[in-house]
């Protein structure tokens, strides 16, 4: 972390305490090596709070995030017939809630647009492969990712600003570690 990322993380978080704006940091283990692997999101506390649900089904990579009760919160598909690297995520009767796709051009960074179906799309950008990246909505940061924030090797956290749809956020985090590390 440069000098420069320093002095911006700490005018962001003066920002935020004089705004009142609380986050919730959410632990991902980047245990999904194929499709077909499930692996759970830790709360602040390491408690498992949600859990990504591998399955391949017919001709695509599907991805469901269940609640702690494994309640079917979103659908993640993959689309695999488009110029860009789509996956679209749905709600439990197969209604698009978003639609992720990587930039075609990224000279120096990774992005990532996420169209919102009701709400106002989101922007994702920075070191995607090493997850270090931001989540920005209306040009305000929403969520940070980093792997910096835990020793464990293969995991990394998603810090979501208090009040914002931490649901979609961690589903937008898994699409992108899927499109972006896809091995299948």
């Amino acid at each position: 972390m440069g000098i420069g990322d320093r002095r911006r993380e700490r005018r962001e978080e003066r920002r935020d305490e004089r705004r009142g704006v609380g986050r919730t940091t959410y632990r991902m283990r980047q245990k999904l090596v194929a499709i077909g692997d499930d692996y759970w999101i830790e709360d602040e506390q390491g408690r498992r709070a949600f859990k990504v649900n591998g399955k391949a089904v017919r001709f695509r990579d599907t991805l469901v995030l269940e609640d702690a009760d494994g309640h079917e919160l979103l659908k993640l598909q993959e689309r695999k017939l488009h110029v860009r690297d789509t996956m679209v995520i749905e709600d439990p009767s197969g209604t698009t809630v978003a639609t992720v796709k990587k930039a075609m051009i990224s000279p120096l960074r990774e992005r990532f647009s996420v169209d919102v179906a009701d709400g106002d799309d989101m922007e994702v950008q920075g070191n995607i492969v090493d997850h270090e990246y931001h989540i920005t909505q209306n040009g305000e940061q929403v969520a940070e990712v980093s792997k910096k924030w835990f020793r464990v090797a293969d995991t990394y956290g998603v810090e979501v600003v208090d009040g914002k749809d931490a649901v979609l956020i961690l589903a937008v985090s898994a699409v992108i570690d899927s499109m972006t590390h896809d091995v299948g």
